[in-house]
């Protein structure tokens, strides 16, 4: 079947870079998608973006739509035919709902029973009739985290589309989309390429581009950022931080990538790394630079979208610019050094945290209750004047003006401004350590001051929101409440903290003075976050619900537990375990013979004691270990079990015509299921 290729570019205004990872996986998505349910064969999907286009490129696209069968079930065939073959008003009845004759239904075997079935032929239409609407819907399914209109109110993109091109082939196909009509014309970079540029087809596409100082593939460009740092380390003799989210940003702000460096004044690194980092970064998208032991130097790397005659010029404006900045930075943070932090802390009572929660002075003081409360609970009392005094600060370089200036850097600033006071090393550490982990997998606490101090911040704010209603709900969650609970449990188990997550809020919610149904909420919301969690780590779901429902409120007994009960998933003793629990559970469901206890004198089989004896000798063991969260040695005792268990039910009756015997079998499978029940409900595992 003959074939072309698809070129599909929509030019725009430059698109934020933010928005360019996510737009690229959704049009290859939707095109894959729409080529499908289209059923047209194609042989490969490629996406790319630079900052003023999105390019669809489809190789082997096939010229003619695959011929479609659509195959509808029907009635059971013996309901649809009598004993001599003619069909029924059934068969009849379905064969006219479908269009075809009845002479024409299909019979198939779905399990063991036959089924009639209806056929219908549809002949592929030719590929280039179906693409124009087919690409129009692609395009209008893309969403972004903010869009806007430019003329037609109806229609809304990233930014303003200001050309389209549909080939296929060499052909130009008609679509439109915001009063835009497709072509053959591209554009080149903004200062270096042609106003218009020709496009023949989807091959001569990116030569085209590349000539008109445009690489349209992202990865091209990484390299060339890349590269271009190699060389200026070289030049400098220095290693260039290249933080991952700063340069896939870069890569989506030039289309034509030149690296870069500068400098700035040496007296400006007094100035907390942190914050030259944050300037040089947020505001201008430069890569920091440091020598050869790791110390930041007075130099930066930028990526500028202009191959400028000379690039001197390109470094003293970015120079010049960057300087401003860290002009500023230095006031402020010398500023700062003339106010004491207890100073500050009293300026807290007129900050409002929010406004039927009080102030960030009174949520200070919440958190400091709850952080002592876990230091006692976790038996840390030997720090408890440094969870104190971190409690007291923590929020103090919120009204600062570094903070107020550069918001991303609250907490480093706290640090640097505790380290310049005096404060003990751990007090400084926890009042940056208390908003680790920032993100679902960062850095956690070093310190346990500072766990304690981010445990009891979240743990104030979850039940906070919850007091007032702003829960999250499917689309909202204005408060980071889905981001505080991970973080708690990030926090837990990274530090390995044995702590009741019950007794946590219970103690939060006595002084928010929050009733019991809203208590309540807080522990499904929470309980509901952990096993999405524990899901994610790849425990399956059954293993979840098993060691949530045994470990209770106590987040790292269950991360342990999944651990143990993964770890023996794979063992013959576990799976046949599991099958023994779900037969007993099963044949209890049944027979229900409470009060009845097990006589000696009525078993008849040495596998019938055996695992009388087995269940005596395990019992109060289980229930020790359950009770100590040692799920190693659970896992050990339940492996002794399982052969027993699983001999008895192989080769004994349980439903045996004797009513004594069996009645004493049955009691004995209630012994079992009451050793069972201290670990949790085995059948969810079946």
């Amino acid at each position: 079947m003959s074939s072309r290729d698809l070129l599909l570019e929509i030019g725009t205004e430059e698109i934020p870079a933010r928005f360019m990872p996510n737009t690229l996986k959704d049009i290859k998505s939707f095109a894959e998608t729409e080529l499908a349910e289209n059923h047209i064969s194609y042989a490969d999907v490629s996406v790319f973006a630079t900052p003023r286009r999105i390019a669809l490129m489809i190789t082997g696209l096939s010229e003619l739509q695959n011929d479609i069968v659509e195959k509808s079930k029907g009635p059971l065939k013996s309901q649809a035919y009598d004993e001599s073959g003619n069909p029924s008003k059934s068969a009849i009845g379905f064969a006219k709902s479908k269009g075809i004759n009845v002479e024409d239904l299909k019979i198939q075997m779905i399990g063991n029973l036959e089924y009639i079935f209806a056929e219908k032929h549809y002949q592929g239409k030719n590929t280039i009739e179906i693409l124009p609407e087919l690409l129009e819907r692609i395009i209008k399914k893309l969403s972004f985290p903010k869009s806007m209109y430019w003329s037609d109110k109806t229609i809304k993109f990233a930014r303003p589309v200001r050309w389209l091109i549909a080939l296929y082939g060499e052909e130009v196909l008609e679509i439109t989309f915001a009063n835009i009509k497709s072509g053959r014309n591209s554009r080149g970079h903004r200062f270096m390429g042609a106003k218009l540029i020709e496009i023949k087809n989807m091959s001569s596409y990116q030569s085209q581009m590349r000539e008109n100082f445009v690489i349209i593939d992202p990865e091209e460009r990484k390299k060339m950022i890349c590269d271009g740092i190699k060389n200026i380390e070289g030049e400098l003799n220095a290693v260039v931080d290249i933080p991952e989210a700063l340069l896939e940003e870069n890569i989506h702000l030039n289309e034509y990538p030149i690296p870069f460096y500068g400098s700035f004044d040496s007296e400006f690194l007094e100035i907390p790394e942190e914050v030259l980092t944050l300037s040089m970064a947020v505001n201008q998208r430069y890569f920091p630079v440091r020598d050869k032991n790791g110390k930041l130097m007075p130099n930066f790397v930028g990526v500028s979208n202009n191959l400028a005659k000379d690039m001197s010029v390109v470094r003293e404006g970015n120079e010049r610019v960057l300087r401003a900045r860290l002009y500023d930075a230095s006031f402020f943070w010398k500023e700062d050094l003339t106010k004491s932090m207890d100073e500050r802390v009293e300026e807290l009572k007129n900050v409002t945290y929010q406004v039927q929660l009080g102030s960030v002075y009174d949520k200070v003081q919440r958190v400091k209750s709850l952080a002592l409360y876990i230091t006692e609970i976790l038996d840390k009392n030997e720090f408890k004047k440094f969870v104190d005094r971190a409690s007291y600060l923590a929020k103090s370089d919120l009204v600062s003006n570094m903070v107020y200036e550069f918001s991303d850097v609250q907490g480093v600033m706290g640090r640097e401004y505790a380290r310049k006071a005096g404060e003990p090393e751990e007090v400084a550490l926890a009042i940056y350590e208390q908003y680790l982990p920032k993100n679902s997998g960062g850095d956690l606490p070093t310190g346990i001051v500072g766990a304690i101090l981010g445990i009891a911040e979240r743990t104030d704010t979850i039940s906070g929101i919850f007091k007032i209603g702003l829960e999250p709900t499917s689309s909202q969650d204005p408060y980071g409440l889905r981001r505080a609970a991970r973080s708690l449990n990030e926090i837990i188990w990274g530090l390995g903290l044995h702590i009741n997550i019950n007794d946590l809020f219970r103690t939060a919610c006595k002084t928010l003075s929050i009733d019991d149904e809203i208590f309540n909420k807080i522990m499904k919301f929470f309980m509901q976050r952990t096993q999405v969690q524990l899901k994610e780590k790849g425990f399956n779901h059954e293993i979840v619900m098993l060691s949530m429902q045994t470990a209770k409120a106590f987040p790292l007994q269950v991360l342990r537990m999944c651990e143990t009960l993964e770890k023996s998933s794979d063992e013959e003793w576990f799976s046949n375990l599991v099958t023994s629990a779900v037969r007993v559970n099963n044949i209890l469901v049944k027979n229900q013979i409470s009060g009845t206890s097990i006589d000696e004198m009525n078993f008849v089989d040495p596998l019938e004691i055996a695992l009388y004896n087995k269940l005596n000798e395990l019992t109060d063991k289980v229930r020790e270990t359950v009770d100590s969260f040692d799920w190693e040695a659970l896992a050990i005792l339940l492996s002794e079990l399982s052969p027993v268990i699983s001999n008895f039910f192989n080769d004994v009756l349980v439903m045996d015509k004797d009513e004594k015997i069996r009645n004493n079998r049955i009691a004995l499978l209630e012994k079992c299921q009451l050793l069972f029940a201290q670990v949790g409900d085995f059948s969810l595992l079946k």
